[in-house]
This record gives C-alpha cells, structure tokens and sequence, in this order.
C-alpha cells in the first residue's frame, strides 16, 4: 500500500510544471504548504542565520530569520509546529510554523540556564522539554514549558549528567532518552571545553512526569572521552548513538552504539577503514524505521554510513562533502551538507550555494 506521501510525489511529478502554473496563487501555495515535509538551521553566505522549510523537490518554501546560528528543529505534529534551538550554549529558541501563517516567537533562556540545541515534545503537544545547563553548578537540566501557554516555562528536572545534548522521546510516551554528552561549558569562557580529562559520558533513561532517573548507562573506563551526542530510535524500541571522540586524534574508538532498557550499551563494530572515515566524529543519527536502517554522517569525515539495525552491519557508505543532515526518505535517508546541498535516496541532488545547512534535518510532512 502506497503512502499519501508518495502518492502526492508521483502525483506532482505526473503533472508536471504545467500544472502547478495552471494553478491560483492561493491554490499554489496551498500546494506547496503540503508540500513541505522537512526543516533544517542554516547560515547564509552573507552571515544571516535561519531555519528553512524545504519540499520533497528541494524547493526552499519558507525561510524563519533566527538572531544566531541554530542546531536542530524539533516538531509536533499535533500542532504541526516546529521548535529551532540555538546551537548550544545558546540562548533562545524559535516556535514556528512551516506555512508562515504565525509569526516566530522566540523563547529565551532563564537565568542560570542556557540551551543545548535539543528538544522533544509531550505526545499531545502540550509540553516542550528542551535540554538545558545550569552551568554555575555544571549540571544537565531538563527545562519544562507549557506549549498552551505562550512556551512558558512551568518546570526542570535533572539529566543525571553534565553537558547534555539530545534528547528523545520513546514509544510509550513516557520515557526520554537523554544523551549527557559529559562536556562542561560556561558562558564566561565560551564554547571552551572545561573538563576534557575527567569528563563522564552517559545515556540516562528518564520519566519526563516525575523526573525520576529509570536507568543511566556508562561507557567504560577507557571509553570516558567518548562523548554521546545525538540519538534516533528503531522499529525495535532500541536507541541508537553517534559519539564524538574528545581524546587523542592518534586513537579510534567505535563511535556508534544502541541501547535498551535492561540491557548494557552495545557499540557497533567497523572495519578501520570505514572508522577512520568518521574522523572521530558522528554529527547526526537518523532511523529508517521501515527499511530497518541507521544513517550516521560525519561532516568532519565527509562521510555517511548506513547500518542494518538487525545484522548491526554496514550496507552503504558515501562520500560527501560536509554531510551532516539525516532523515528518513522512502526506503533510504534525505542528507543535507554544509556546501548548500541536498541529495535525496535515489540519486537526486539540489543545490543552494548560498545555504550552509546546519547540523540536523526534520522531517516535518
């Protein structure tokens, strides 16, 4: 059985342009509204910073102007509204919608608190989580706002770990998986990494009602630089991981792994030379829920890997320019690069010379 998204695809591509000029403006622009299904932060080449709606075409529909440069874009689909935070340590985040029809509104950072450039929403859209630092005691938080009531924030919890990064919400609705990446920052030193030789990574599974820690898993000993930064989760419930490696470049430790609850961190194993092209660092992690695969990228590698969820092997790499950008597209990824491009799973490629896209693609449709 076919989806309402690939039918509306070969429905478009069988009309061809004729039909979309044959259309009203309004009735074009209600076209391409449905017509948006995907989201990243970028930066123009002439330093403006925002967040982008892109077609499945590779069209730039809308564009949401930020105050700095954004990470990754979090969307509810009840209210069909999209959240950009800052990239980390940052100080706001932008509500938006992908048709235009509402103005932004910005959400700053309390006092104490600064953003991480991740969030998730409650199932039914009424609460946002966003994984914050209360940097004077170096301490994750997760921040709670009322998406009712104007983003207002009504609550924190702790992550149970320092330098928190991503953070996901799994299929019972209940649990949030959080990735403390176990890097301390502080504003009055920047982005400067304070605590690189006792740093603690972990993968710390949490109720967002009560805030109480379910289960918090480590990385060994050797593996304490290893910092776990960005996560997606299977059609098997397991969270999968993308580290970044804060130790010695002369090392390689594995960079990608999975959790379950009850179960011990599992990384993947790869040959050296599929390794060695990560350069120590996975920038996004994307599931394939129905072609049971996991996309990782590397921008610093200019590299993306496909791994089978079940067998936990490498079936695809590609080289890539800057590719960071991962989502789900029909039986293969969407990946966006810090060179403007977009390439989609069957060879298709758009370019925006003068887009830099950011770090994370959402899909939003």
């Amino acid at each position: 059985m076919r989806t309402p998204l690939i039918d509306r695809r070969a429905f478009m591509k069988a009309a061809g342009a004729g039909f979309a000029l044959s259309l009203s403006p309004r009735a074009l622009a209600a076209t391409l509204s449905v017509d948006a299904v995907y989201a990243t932060a970028y930066q123009r080449r002439d330093g403006a910073y925002g967040a982008a709606i892109l077609s499945e075409d590779g069209r730039i529909l809308h564009t949401v102007e930020l105050p700095d440069r954004g990470h990754d874009v979090t969307f509810d689909p009840v209210s069909r509204r999209s959240v950009v935070f800052a990239r980390q340590p940052g100080t706001f985040a932008t509500v938006f919608d992908h048709k235009g029809e509402a103005a932004p509104v910005t959400i700053a950072s309390v006092g104490g608190r600064h953003f991480y450039g991740h969030g998730a929403f409650s199932p039914d859209g009424r609460l946002l989580y966003a994984t914050e630092n209360d940097f004077d005691n170096a301490a994750g938080m997760i921040g709670v706002y009322d998406a009712t009531d104007g983003f207002r924030r009504i609550g924190e919890f702790p992550t149970w770990g320092v330098g928190p990064h991503e953070v996901l919400l799994l299929g019972d609705g209940r649990t949030l998986a959080i990735a403390n990446g176990g890097i301390e920052t502080h504003p009055d030193f920047g982005r400067a990494k304070l605590n690189i030789p006792t740093m603690k990574p972990s993968l710390v599974f949490v109720d967002r009602v009560t805030g109480d820690r379910l289960e918090h898993h480590e990385l060994p000993p050797e593996l304490h630089q290893l910092s776990i930064r960005h996560m997606d989760t299977d059609a098997a419930g397991a969270v999968w991981f993308g580290c970044q490696h804060e130790g010695p470049a002369t090392e390689r430790p594995l960079l990608v792994g999975s959790a379950r609850r009850g179960e011990k961190l599992e990384l993947v194993e790869m040959a050296d030379g599929v390794l060695g092209g990560f350069r120590n660092y996975i920038g996004s992690v994307a599931a394939n829920r129905d072609a049971g695969t996991i996309a990782v990228s590397s921008p610093q590698g200019n590299t993306m890997a496909v791994i089978d969820a079940a067998s936990r092997k490498i079936v695809e790499t590609r080289s890539l320019v800057e590719v960071c950008g991962l989502a789900p597209d029909l039986d293969g990824f969407r990946a966006t690069t810090g060179t403007g491009e977009t390439l989609g799973p069957d060879g298709a490629e758009w370019s925006h010379p003068d887009y830099v896209w950011d770090n994370h693609l959402a899909r939003i449709g």
